[in-house]
């Protein structure tokens, strides 16, 4: 599951690492959640032969995909995320799986180690050797009833890594940039011809550290929401205190 992620990256940092042309100016982002406008990538339209300008387009659209067959949004789902295992066969993730499959650059995301059933300890999940990343995107356009258009967009999901699931059972599908030609290529690449490519991330790329709650609530954005928090004991496990122990006494340990 992914449902916060930052993007603190420049304009020019993303620009490139996308394969972009420019960007407009955009301020750091620390706290993106669901609803909110994300940035994502596409593949553009055929280059001519010998051509050195990207063929790859930016793209805002709102974080929680709505197919276009939807009659009322308000009776449908936010959905932020799309398991890679059924996004070819699911109704709601067939058509952007075939035509419309995008890169969601990151310099990060959240994940929370779950305490019986509700959200505990949040971490914040980062390449260990810093930089960005892209998970995988669907995009959709979707049509409102009034005729205007709202392009939409989802992350695909994937069961986590070692190196993740001590806190949660899914992650994010991560992109190496090898392969973003390959996933963006909608025109001649069906979904079963980059099946191979929704993976978990290989492992000792991300590094999780603890962080304080503040990320919990959509209103932080600042940075201070990735300074490193600490870890208190899981929910059973409670350190038993010996007869006589004194608890205003601080430890190291």
């Amino acid at each position: 599951m992914c449902g916060r992620f930052a993007l603190t990256a420049t304009p020019g940092q993303t620009a490139a690492f996308l394969g972009l042309a420019e960007l407009e100016d955009f301020p750091a982002r620390y706290n993106i959640a669901p609803t909110q406008p994300v940035l994502m990538a596409i593949a553009g339209l055929p280059q001519a032969p010998g051509s050195n300008l990207p063929d790859r387009q930016p793209m805002l659209v709102r974080w929680g995909l709505i197919p276009a067959w939807v009659k009322d949004t308000r009776e449908f789902p936010l959905l932020f995320n799309a398991r890679s295992e059924g996004a070819t066969e699911k109704a709601s993730f067939r058509t952007a799986m075939r035509h419309r499959r995008a890169l969601v650059p990151a310099s990060g995301f959240y994940e929370w180690r779950q305490s019986g059933g509700k959200r505990g300890q949040p971490y914040w999940v980062r390449p260990k050797h810093g930089g960005l990343v892209a998970f995988a995107g669907l995009i959709e356009t979707y049509a409102e009833p009034g005729g205007s258009e709202m392009d939409t967009g989802a992350i695909l999901t994937v069961n986590a890594n070692a190196d993740i699931a001590h806190i949660h059972d899914r992650m994010p599908v991560v992109m190496d940039p090898q392969d973003f030609a390959r996933w963006l290529d909608c025109r001649t690449l069906e979904p079963r011809d980059v099946a191979d490519l929704l993976r978990p991330a290989r492992l000792d790329f991300f590094e999780a550290v603890p962080v304080s709650d503040l990320v919990n609530k959509v209103a932080n954005t600042g940075p201070e929401i990735q300074e490193r928090g600490v870890v208190g004991p899981e929910p059973g496990k409670a350190r038993r205190q010996k007869p006589g122990a004194d608890d205003s006494q601080m430890t190291l340990f």
